[in-house]
């Protein structure tokens, strides 16, 4: 198994299908006791989304940095990016969207989550920290993840916006399988992996990749607790 091809969305030789997602072999018994748990307090602990490919990862960034798919900024407010510069671009994007080769999401250890039972038939997922905060529909979400994801393992890697990715209270990482994939996530492999396609700024991104790493892939919050 080339585990540099696995951290970076290029094989799902480490993954396998759990409630029609694909997770990390490592994770899914404690994700699996974890739900139960949450299903028990009245939680229904559903994933929306887990491991993205290079290649999905790839046609998402090119769809926004054409200007095809909008692109925010911290207050959730839509950016023109025709007007951004190259280099400006890219950062835009990485608020919200990872470099395709650099997502967590490759590693099938991290995952987003929402409530079904919350919402009213038929909702429309937003993944916004509105959705999450107190008066948010999954509020209660939040409260149960805040006092029992640490014990299964799980925390939030981007628990808060500290300078690189914004916060998303949606997103969970299984500590000790993402440890171990973000090693073979490097400089190097994010290079090689952007190098295989066509996308979007691209020699900014190499010229620049070793910055952007520090401040997007591991530039993430320490677990709780």
């Amino acid at each position: 198994m080339n585990l540099a091809y696995c951290a970076t969305g290029r094989s799902d030789a480490h993954l396998a299908h759990v409630n029609n997602h694909l997770l990390h072999k490592s994770a899914i018994d404690d994700f699996l006791r974890m739900q139960q748990r949450a299903q028990g307090d009245g939680i229904d602990l559903t994933i929306a989304s887990s491991f993205r490919s290079f290649e999905r990862q790839a046609m998402i960034w090119n769809n926004k940095f054409s200007g095809l798919r909008p692109v925010y900024d911290i207050e959730q407010n839509q950016i023109d990016i025709a007007l951004l510069d190259e280099s400006e671009r890219i950062e835009a994007i990485m608020l919200f969207s990872a470099l395709p080769g650099a997502s967590r999401h490759h590693f099938g250890t991290d995952m987003d989550v929402w409530d079904p039972s919350a919402v009213a038939k038929g909702y429309e997922l937003q993944l916004n920290a509105d959705e999450y905060a107190v008066n948010g529909p999954f509020a209660a979400l939040t409260r149960w993840l805040d006092n029992n994801m640490s014990e299964f393992g799980f925390f939030r890697p981007y628990h808060r916006y500290q300078g690189g990715v914004a916060a998303e209270p949606w997103h969970l990482s299984h500590l000790e399988s993402a440890s171990h994939m973000l090693r073979w996530q490097s400089v190097d492999a994010i290079a090689d992996a952007i190098k295989s396609t066509q996308i979007g700024g691209q020699e900014s991104i190499l010229a620049d990749l070793e910055r952007l790493y520090a401040k997007y892939v591991t530039n993430i919050c320490p677990p709780l607790g």
